[in-house]
């Protein structure tokens, strides 16, 4: 059903209370990557532009419930104001006194980002109390963090049930709209390209997509599953293309010898297949070439590795010349157009690796479940 958004919401001289998803990479204080934090400056813009005091909330990282400076967001909150360049005042807690004092020092109009959500554990257990607190804090509560849909947090779904109004962010509208149309309405024709070192991560989404098409790796221990499925595709006349060839080698490290081996060589001996070999990059380029529809989450090898990229790179320039729609998902997919230098030529990048696959999967996201009750 049609969510509300930001956008239906009066803000003027109201407290937005925004959950964003700001868990980005820090090594040593530092954001080595901000990525999600542009993707919601949209929303906070579009808030602090119709006269909202905007209370930012995230969590960062995997602190267990305690409060860990290594996991504080006080480097983010720099990063926020130099972005929107104004001033954002950190709250050294994300309720209680300490939030209170930080949205009062912002004052109408200003902007605050609370400290790690996480440092409390009732965040992950969803606490009804430590929702209401949260809620206590805003007039109207919106969800920005696509990233964090997928769990049923006390800021992501517990929240709702204590709020008079609630409504989606322009960053999870977006997500949900290009999701949704690659689930129940893309134009045709229509490519999946399921990669990564896990199919078991991938099988569900496999399934949910053999009713719209098919594409796949397999793990020896699911190969009964992956030949099911296989199987489905084929009784439905979908095209299943798994690799022919790969590039193999004995242990992921550059300089190291490989060759380009057949699919169930038996040169390959103890070697792992660290890469799609040249036939299976040709025949996946000419099967994207004719799509007009791609959703692509996972890597065709270790890509990080130049000698191991080639597929990976083969793949990511065959997607972005696309005439169509194509989405992206997961950081290493991300990672992966990036050092193809193709960023640029999506249509949609998703900021949400592990929702984006429980979407796709065609399961209920928690977060945007209580946005739409």
């Amino acid at each position: 059903m049609p969510l509300r958004t930001i956008k239906d919401l009066r803000l003027d001289g109201r407290k937005a209370f925004i959950r964003v998803d700001f868990n980005v990479p820090l090594k040593g204080g530092v954001i080595t990557e901000d990525t999600r934090i542009q993707a919601s400056l949209p929303t906070i813009r579009y808030a602090l532009e119709k006269g909202a005091t905007v209370i930012l909330a995230s969590h960062l990282g995997r602190p267990k419930g305690k409060a860990n400076p290594e996991y504080s967001l006080k480097p983010v909150a720099a990063r926020v104001s130099e972005l929107l360049g104004r001033p954002v005042e950190f709250a050294s807690d994300c309720i209680g006194a300490p939030a209170q004092q930080a949205i009062g020092k912002a004052g109408n109009g200003g902007v605050v980002l609370l400290e790690n959500l996480r440092f409390h554990a009732a965040e992950e257990k969803n606490d009804p109390g430590f929702a209401k607190e949260l809620a206590a804090l805003g007039d109207v509560f919106v969800n920005d963090a696509f990233g964090a849909a997928h769990r049923a947090h006390a800021s992501t779904e517990g929240i709702v049930h204590f709020v008079k109004e609630a409504a989606a962010g322009l960053l999870m509208a977006r997500e949900l709209e290009y999701l949704g149309r690659v689930l129940h309405n893309p134009d045709r024709p229509f490519v999946a390209i399921l990669g990564g070192a896990k199919v078991s991560d991938k099988l569900e989404v496999i399934e949910n997509m053999v009713p719209r098409v098919g594409k796949s790796l397999v793990e020896e221990d699911l190969l009964d599953e992956a030949q099911r499925i296989e199987a489905r595709a084929k009784e439905r006349g979908l095209r299943f293309e798994l690799p022919v060839d790969h590039v193999v080698a004995s242990k992921i490290e550059a300089g190291v010898p490989s060759e380009t081996l057949s699919t169930g060589d038996a040169a390959i001996g103890d070697r792992m297949g660290l890469d799609i070999g040249r036939k299976t990059a040709q025949i996946y380029r000419d099967v994207i070439s004719g799509a007009r529809t791609v959703v692509w989450n996972g890597p065709m090898g270790v890509f990080e590795i130049d000698a191991f990229a080639a597929g990976t790179m083969e793949v990511a320039r065959a997607v972005a010349s696309v005439n169509g729609t194509t989405v992206i998902g997961g950081g290493d997919s991300i990672a992966a157009v990036a050092k193809a230098g193709v960023t640029g030529r999506i249509t949609h990048i998703s900021t949400g690796g592990g929702a984006s696959l429980e979407f796709l999967a065609g399961q209920t996201l928690p977060g945007v479940a209580a946005l739409e009750r």
